[in-house]
């Protein structure tokens, strides 16, 4: 073997007595550097992910080494997950042990999600039913010019709340800075945090972050946050099979500095998937081209 950038990384081919450093190998082409190396017992092992907050463990992994060496990795926080062998099966016997041990990886990996967000909802019950009304001071309000609804605070963060299937599965914890934060462990894909009632009598706006949220509420309109742009098709699909009838539009960021545009790919992608329409802010002529969403759009102008 030899060493590349700090790390071990093994050369010929894999066999079980370096299915580890292999597997190892694969992991830091993913992730980045990694100070451990991969343990192939067939059970959940969890990590941190270079880049991710100090202290975290948003990676995991499962890995055999008993015949052909198989796992899967993924990361919690991004939500995605791929699979490994070591080759390819020889016949089809070994190839239907590969799918077996690669089976229970993945059921391990679901198990395991399902523990940490029921753990995670269940705090965010606690927090939500303790916390007061939110201060309409907080500096992250004034900030963004909007009124706190129906948020609550606990010492200085505000809480808001994420709802799956009409049960609150999450929080998200913005501090006065505006520093955001969910739950850890805590569901996030296919959820929102709904600003009106939902009833179809009115259209529902369907965006990004609560902010942006809040100003549209303040225009009269029915709104479901979906916090972020990744989380935007998953719950405007969501929200579509729960409330069938209504008329929906997404109201999208627009990135305009950022290549690609994510805020209005995003958009565009989810109005299409939830048969919404879409619309995004109308930027006057002399606003700078820094502002993204219709929150920026407000304060902008109401600082004019």
């Amino acid at each position: 073997m030899e060493i590349k950038n700090g790390a071990i990384a093994p050369t010929g081919s894999a066999c079980l007595n370096n299915a580890e450093l292999v597997f190892l190998q694969v992991l830091q082409q993913n992730f980045g550097l990694l100070s451990f190396v991969p343990v192939a017992d067939g059970e959940l092992h969890r990590f941190r992910v270079p880049e991710d907050r100090p202290g975290s463990r948003n990676g995991w992994y499962v890995l055999h080494a008993d015949g052909l060496a198989a796992g899967a990795f993924g990361s919690w926080k991004t939500g995605e997950s791929r699979t490994w062998s070591s080759r390819e099966p020889a016949d089809a016997c070994e190839a239907k042990a590969m799918r077996e041990q690669i089976a229970q990886a993945v059921a391990k990996r679901d198990a395991e999600r399902r523990r940490r967000q029921l753990a995670a909802a269940e705090y965010a019950a606690r927090l939500w039913r303790d916390a007061r009304r939110a201060d309409p001071a907080h500096p992250y309000l004034v900030r963004k010019r909007i009124r706190p609804y129906s948020l609550r605070q606990r010492g200085a963060e505000l809480l808001i709340p994420l709802y799956a299937d009409g049960e609150l599965v999450n929080l998200q914890r913005i501090r006065p800075d505006g520093s955001k934060r969910f739950l850890f462990g805590g569901r996030i894909r296919g959820t929102y945090s709904p600003l009106g009632n939902i009833n179809g009598k009115k259209p529902l706006l369907v965006c990004e972050g609560w902010a942006t949220g809040a100003t549209l509420m303040d225009l009269g309109y029915t709104v479901a946050c979906a916090m972020n742009a990744g989380n935007l098709k998953a719950a405007a699909v969501a929200l579509r099979a729960r409330y069938p009838g209504v008329v929906m539009i997404v109201a999208g960021d627009d990135d305009r500095l950022t290549d690609g545009n994510p805020g209005r790919a995003a958009a565009e992608d989810a109005a299409h998937a939830a048969s919404a329409l879409v619309a995004f802010p109308d930027w006057p002529d002399d606003c700078p081209a820094s502002l993204t969403d219709f929150n920026d759009l407000h304060v902008w102008r109401a600082a004019q």
